[in-house]
């Protein structure tokens, strides 16, 4: 007979039973499935531990066939290696998963994982003249990249790259003359590379053959939308040659002969060096629909690298920048919602480090590493069909009659939602010069917060339109930017939009019977606050043409100053302008812009400015009495003050103000000194600072 303390027992786990059973039926539990992949693999194994997959695209395949995706939490583990993939791993709508269930694709904590659109070549080297050694490759293998050790090599050019040189590393006005093509016996395949005629940007062509004159057929030179406006007397250079293979690092590839050409720089022995050449212009792409995302996969951990070089692929404008684009990148989103790329590397990859291309929604990039790029770092990119009354290019117009009068977007076929968070993007541009570490177009509420950004041909953040604001660019650091061009910042925009033309008079016309006209594109506005700025070629904040709808608060701007060029409603407060100022350029008359509380160090530098600007322009620190005194003659800064700031320790870059100075008693507020850039101890650790400058005058 039971005793009662047993019955009791009992009675309990029924009453437990009862109550786990009830809970399953409100609420069912999702299991979670761990799938292993590991390079010694086999994709014909279940994927556990002791028989692990061998590829990416192996274990998305083996989840398809379990039919788990968006049931259950699955979880691809990868294992340290080199994945080495001949196709892009895509994910389609069927690969989702859930919020609760989500598809994540990691490397296993602690080991080193890539995935690599490279092959690698087992050369049998044998020495040339001059220092070149060459072997012998697989027959058909076209590539456009060389990788010895890791490291990109340079594809033979002339003039001879220089590091020392800031424009596209030396250059010459003679690099596709018929004196110098002369010398070389094929030149077709060769690439002209140039600036454009005012350095706004560049555009490249192919060498196709030889014309009677001697002179060279090119096609190309659609990658810049300014492109009507010539290219450049002497800043362009030409690659892929073989005559011009003269200087260590210097590679070429005949592909006629299938052969591999080399002259390697110092301190590489070609016995034990390694040598890969990518095959691959994608990694991993998003592959959905608007009515069909991809949702809710997160690729974690991974380096990517070796992609093909995409510049002869860059040819859609958008809309009125100067800017064209190529739709692609080492990690594609196209269709996707709720997906995630985090603690990534993409090293060295040929064209765009990531693009969010048309419909995405919250799309988050954390915490991840992009150097090296041929192109962008990161870019946000919407398709023209969102937008009402669309121009491609500068020069076009439409009569106010034919305007679409309606608000936001036509479509949904943009990004929106979206976050770049904790990221170091350096040194993008090693091929396209018209780049950026983060690029946005045709785009709604993309928020860009606490990242690194320098070494950049152009811009470290750029924004190509209106279309549609509610932009976030928040604790950034951004510096060394527009190194090889011109006319340009570390933050830059456009707003050629629906209402502008390159007509200050007009447009005062169609906006003063219509004012409603320069908010239609950018219906919510667009934040920068808390950032630091440094531009030594440029404006440290450069709003061009027609840029509204802005509000800058809490920035430092370390050298190059503010540009306001027409535009409507931006508001410019609590800012500082270290050895500079602030430079209003040809505003529009009822532009209701506001410029108080800031801080300049130089007279203001106005370019063809109307007898009212804008709105406000009161309660500033300017550097002194004369500089003041000539401010008040033209009705500006009733109630601002003169002075020296009184920075805390600028050498160190602390510009936070002392208790006793004059930029308090015009409404200035300290903002935080020490929350620029990346955060996460792993990125702090190798990103760099910008250099602070000597204050004009002393400190």
């Amino acid at each position: 007979m039971s005793s009662p303390c047993s019955l009791n027992r009992f009675l309990l786990r029924i009453q437990c039973l009862a109550i786990v059973s009830l809970l399953l039926s409100l609420s069912p539990v999702l299991l979670a499935v761990t799938l292993q992949v590991a390079p010694t693999g086999s994709d014909s194994n279940p994927g556990t531990r002791r028989a692990p997959l061998a590829t990416p695209t192996g274990a998305r395949d083996r989840i398809r066939n379990l039919g788990v995706a968006g049931k259950e939490t699955v979880t691809v583990e990868f294992h340290a290696g080199t994945y080495r993939l001949r196709e892009p791993l895509v994910f389609d709508p069927e690969d989702s998963g859930t919020a609760r269930a989500p598809i994540v694709f990691r490397a296993a904590r602690g080991e080193a994982v890539t995935f690599s659109g490279g092959v690698r070549v087992t050369p049998r080297w044998s020495a040339q003249d001059r220092g070149i050694w060459k072997t012998a490759v697989p027959t058909g293998l076209r590539t456009d990249q060389l990788f010895v050790n890791g490291h990109r090599q340079i594809l033979a050019r002339y003039p001879n790259f220089d590091p020392q040189q800031r424009i596209l590393g030396g250059f010459a006005a003679d690099a596709v003359s018929p004196e110098r093509s002369a010398r070389w016996k094929d030149p077709v395949g060769g690439f002209l590379h140039v600036m454009h005629r005012h350095d706004w940007g560049d555009a490249h062509y192919r060498i196709t053959g030889r014309n009677a004159d001697g002179t060279l057929a090119l096609e190309g030179g659609w990658q810049n939308n300014r492109a009507e406006e010539g290219i450049h007397d002497t800043h362009r250079f030409v690659e892929n040659v073989f005559e011009e293979l003269d200087a260590p690092g210097e590679w070429f590839l005949d592909m006629h002969t299938d052969t591999l050409f080399f002259m390697p720089p110092p301190g590489i022995d070609l016995g034990t060096a390694s040598v890969e050449v990518p095959v691959l212009l994608h990694l991993v792409e998003f592959r959905g629909h608007p009515d069909h995302p991809v949702r809710f996969v997160r690729v974690e951990g991974i380096t990517f690298r070796h992609t093909l070089r995409t510049f002869m692929e860059n040819r859609e404008p958008l809309l009125r920048s100067d800017w064209t684009t190529y739709r692609g990148g080492a990690v594609l989103f196209e269709g996707a919602e709720d997906c995630t790329l985090s603690d990534a590397t993409l090293d060295q990859v040929g064209g765009n480090g990531v693009f969010v291309s048309g419909h995405n929604r919250r799309i988050q990039i954390l915490r991840c590493q992009v150097g090296e790029a041929g192109a962008n770092s990161i870019a946000f990119v919407g398709r023209t069909n969102a937008v009402r009354s669309a121009l491609s290019n500068y020069h076009q117009m439409l009569p106010p009659d034919r305007l679409d009068l309606t608000a936001g977007p036509k479509t949904d076929d943009y990004p929106a939602d979206c976050l770049v968070e904790e990221c170091l993007l350096t040194s993008n541009g090693r091929v396209e010069k018209q780049t950026t570490g983060v690029q946005i177009a045709i785009a709604a509420r993309i928020t860009v917060r606490h990242c690194s950004i320098y070494d950049c041909p152009r811009a470290g953040i750029n924004i190509g339109d209106g279309c549609w604001g509610g932009h976030v660019i928040e604790y950034c650091d951004v510096f060394d930017t527009v190194r090889e061009t011109g006319d340009h910042g570390s933050f830059n925009s456009w707003g050629r939009d629906r209402y502008w033309v390159p007509d200050i008079r007009e447009v005062d016309q169609r906006v003063a019977a219509h004012p409603e006209l320069p908010r239609l594109d950018t219906v919510e506005p667009i934040t920068l606050r808390n950032n630091r700025w440094r531009c030594d070629h440029g404006w440290d904040i450069d709003l061009d043409d027609g840029s509204t709808n802005y509000i800058l608060e809490n920035n430092l701007c370390l050298n190059g100053g503010i540009k306001l060029r027409e535009g409507y409603g931006r508001r410019v407060e609590n800012n500082i302008m270290v050895n500079n100022s602030f430079h209003p350029h040809v505003w529009f008359a009822a532009s209701g812009d506001v410029f108080r509380h800031n801080i300049v160090m130089t007279r203001y530098q106005p370019i063809g400015m109307p007898g009212k600007w804008g709105r406000e322009v009161d309660h500033n620190l300017l550097p002194d009495d004369d500089a003041l005194g000539v401010e008040r003659v033209v009705g500006l800064d009733a109630h601002s003050a003169s002075g020296d700031p009184q920075f805390r320790d600028p050498s160190r870059g602390d510009f936070h103000v002392r208790a006793g100075s004059p930029a308090l008693k015009v409404g200035f507020i300290n903002f935080p000194m020490d929350r620029f850039g990346v955060q996460s101890p792993r990125l702090r650790a190798l990103a760099r600072t910008p250099e602070f400058p000597h204050l004009k005058g002393g400190e």
